[in-house]
């Protein structure tokens, strides 16, 4: 790529990007959110995104050969594919259909001889073997008969990697945060498979933001910051400092887990007996578990175990039974809106499912549902006869949070759907931070996000815990973030708790756990 500038609604976002990648190597492209990574990649990948606003500057050479990718297609025969960072599969189709979507291996018939070959069937057998093909390759079982919206989140992005495996003329591979939604072990598998494909001639652009992947996987690594190339250097020849160094401007220092607080005199403030929850790909069959006031307690497991299904059973946003007490009083399951009038507040693992209006400002995102629950940001006119937005107040509380979690943005007017994934998800934790909340429960706040953010984000959760009494319950599935911002951490395997230890514990005594009753 030679010369690469792009700007956005008039925000230059690229300037002057300039790297090579040869055969069968791994790149590594680091940089904070907002540092123009994902731009850069839709650009190499033809996406529509980037013709719609005014294309780009600057030469892609395929070969030694200048090409221009109009659409993915494009990019598609040229042998590039790209796995991004938000999911784009069909929901309703099996793992197996979706990695061979419009590709599938067909079979004639009696009929499709006599009337043309649009009467050809698919051929399944075919199909289970090239499908199987793939997920091998990446050394992890998936269930291929498995529909998409029963699986849970990681067996999602094997899947979206599996499609691109499939392919035979597959010579570039870019892989957009892979690794974001899985486990420390899944995680180590996907690396496996990189050398793997590298080693095969393919080349591999790997994003990520845990610096340590980029290091044991990567021949090189290219470094972004605000829309330029900062550091084009060998993997061999750096470390994770000077890395975070040179994406952030500044040394940035992992969060010590010292300020953890002793709660066990704290009364519990909620009481979970029992809870089964009927959410796919996920187990949750009877989870026992004590929260104190004041605490920040994690949940940790490995996927599917079942630490995804706790928040979103309790939450209402899959069936569930058992008993939930909170503040003394039993919560109904299945209402989502009596949770959030009990001052409970929810930042789901799904941003964009789940989380955002993405066609809506940021001021409409981090503000409506307060003003929805809580009646916060209305101006009453006519004696409160009619209540109206008080714009002022949104814009206030909006820009409020767009500093205090650093939110890269061109004002609080743009649109969600235009965020880096990782400012979108600052957006989901300020719109529960809004809500004030008595508990929150945090799923995944760190996926996607850059290692200066993500002690920003965990530092505003200890925060928000600290200064305003919030309890908090954290779900994520890296251990060692768990650790450092959380006082004790339970651990779900089978769909129970296996056990609840300080955040003091050694991760490798917390790993035991997570394979005590996997099923």
């Amino acid at each position: 790529m030679k010369n690469i500038k792009k700007d956005f609604f008039g925000n230059q976002v690229l300037t002057d990007i300039n790297f090579t990648l040869n055969e069968g190597e791994v790149l590594g492209l680091c940089g904070e959110n907002g540092a123009g990574k994902s731009t850069l990649m839709k650009i190499l990948f033809g996406m529509d995104v980037i013709r719609e606003t005014g294309g780009y500057e600057g030469d892609i050479l395929i070969h030694g050969e200048k090409a221009v990718f109009s659409t993915p297609f494009d990019a598609l025969k040229a042998g590039i594919g790209m796995v991004h960072q938000e999911f784009s599969l069909i929901p309703g189709f099996t793992a197996t259909e979706n990695i061979l979507l419009n590709r599938e291996p067909r079979k004639t018939n009696v009929i499709s001889q006599v009337f043309g070959e649009r009467l050809n069937t698919l051929d399944r057998k075919a199909m289970k073997e090239r499908s199987d093909a793939a997920i091998d390759k990446m050394g992890v079982k998936i269930d291929p008969n498995m529909t998409i919206n029963e699986m849970p989140v990681g067996h999602k992005q094997f899947t979206e990697i599996a499609r691109e495996l499939s392919k035979d003329q597959l010579k570039l591979l870019i892989l957009d945060e892979p690794t974001a939604v899985l486990t420390e072990h899944e995680a180590e598998a996907l690396l496996a498979s990189i050398r793997n494909m590298a080693a095969q001639g393919i080349a591999i652009i790997f994003i990520t933001h845990r610096l340590h992947e980029i290091l044991s996987v990567c021949d090189k690594v290219v470094v972004m910051r605000d829309g330029y190339v900062v550091q084009d250097v060998p993997a061999k020849d750096t470390n994770v400092p000077e890395i975070t160094r040179w994406m952030v401007g500044r040394s940035v220092q992992s969060a010590a887990a010292t300020q953890i607080q002793d709660h066990s005199d704290a009364p519990i403030l909620m009481s979970i007996r029992h809870l089964w929850v009927d959410m796919p790909g996920e187990i949750v069959r009877d989870v026992d578990l004590d929260v104190r006031q004041g605490e920040i307690l994690g949940i940790g497991g490995l996927a599917g175990q079942g630490k995804l299904g706790i928040p979103n059973g309790i939450m209402g946003l899959y069936e569930a039974g058992g008993t939930v007490v909170f503040d003394g009083k039993e919560i109904p399951l299945n209402s989502p809106r009596k949770c959030l009038d009990a001052s409970l507040a929810f930042v789901s693992e799904d941003r964009r499912g789940v989380g955002l209006l993405l066609d809506e400002s940021l001021e409409w995102n981090i503000a409506f549902t307060a003003m929805q629950v809580q009646n916060k940001f209305l101006k009453n006119l006519l004696g409160g006869a009619v209540k109206w937005r008080d714009e002022k107040a949104i814009r206030a509380v909006t820009q409020k949070y767009i500093e205090a979690l650093q939110i890269k943005c061109t004002s609080s007017r743009q649109k969600a759907r235009e965020l880096s994934g990782g400012n979108q998800q600052k957006i989901c934790l300020a719109k529960a931070f809004a809500l004030e909340p008595k508990f929150l429960f945090v799923s995944e706040p760190t996926r996607g996000i850059d290692v200066g953010a993500k002690s920003l984000v965990l530092d505003a959760l200890k925060q928000f815990n600290r200064e305003s009494g919030v309890t908090v319950v954290m779900i994520s599935s890296e251990l060692e973030e768990l650790r450092q911002t959380c006082d004790r951490i339970a651990i779900i395997s089978g769909g129970k708790v296996a056990g609840i230890r300080p955040a003091t514990d050694s991760s490798e005594e917390l790993g035991m756990l997570m394979v005590s009753q996997v099923v």
